[in-house]
């Protein structure tokens, strides 16, 4: 069995105290005993084997965000402490930033967590496993009656509707194609990147760990729509293989023509 890094630091203590403890009761060590095991069993971190297409997901656990945020999809999986805690990119990309982020350390499901400690993991991506930028443009030209050219858009408007709307969960933060974010919980002060800026990653790669209790979030490319996603709230999600994404979604690989019977995204 594989564990995260930091596994053996946390359950020594305990380990190494459990013969010591009979000197009090056979009660106390078996307490010991078990606080050293359970550590361990948090900090599992298994093998994992990604399905063939498709976007995974970041983290094991359950749905618990799942909102539009501007032109953004976020995805939110909260993980309890019988959970793997290992995070794995749900997609290739690279890595173009890894930032801390000082906060509170509020109960990881709750709405106040999204002011918690945190690491963002900022990615590149040109995932053949998402929408393209160029598929939301021909999406939007089809679905509009004059297609507007690039740099034609009318800025009053967009700015009007960004300030109906509220602006992104994080206006400060630079643009980038998609971000995986480690949230800290109540129980949870120590959050382990393994991803650095430059890094290159495959879909289910390990990207780093959190100590007792989280949230992961995947904040997608503005390419995918909330339709797209193949999951929904209460969801239970297993790191690097359960699909949220269809390779399929947004136009990716053709689709199928009701008109003509046909699949568009095979060769003839």
């Amino acid at each position: 069995m594989n564990f995260a890094p930091g596994a053996w630091k946390y359950a020594v203590i305990p380990l190494l105290a459990a013969p010591f403890a009979l000197i009090i009761s056979v009660t106390a060590s078996l307490i010991a005993l078990a606080a050293g095991v359970g550590t361990l069993a948090f900090f599992r971190d298994p093998e994992r084997t990604p399905p063939p297409t498709g976007v995974v997901s970041p983290a094991d656990g359950t749905v618990s965000v799942l909102r539009e945020e501007g032109d953004r999809v976020r995805l939110g999986v909260f993980m309890n402490v019988w959970h793997v805690h290992v995070v794995r990119a749900p997609f290739e990309g690279r890595v173009t930033d890894v930032e801390h982020v000082s906060g509170a350390n509020r109960p990881a499901f709750s709405k106040e967590s999204d002011r918690n400690e945190r690491v963002h993991v900022r990615l590149e991506t040109e995932s053949p496993n998402l929408p393209s930028a160029d598929d939301e443009a021909v999406t939007s030209a089809d679905d509009s009656e004059e297609p507007i050219a690039d740099g034609d858009e009318p800025t009053a408007d967009r700015d009007e509707l960004t300030a109906e709307d509220g602006p992104t969960a994080h206006p400060d933060e630079p643009d980038s194609d998609a971000e995986v974010t480690l949230i800290a919980g109540a129980f949870a002060r120590r959050i382990h990147p393994y991803a650095e800026r430059g890094d290159d990653l495959e879909r289910g790669e390990r990207i780093g760990h959190i100590a007792f209790g989280s949230r992961v979030d995947l904040l997608f490319p503005p390419a995918v729509d909330l339709e797209d996603i193949a999951v929904e709230t209460g969801d239970s999600m297993t790191a690097g293989e359960t699909v949220v994404l269809e390779s399929g979604a947004g136009g990716i690989g053709g689709g199928f023509d009701l008109e003509t019977g046909s699949d568009s995204g095979l060769e003839s």
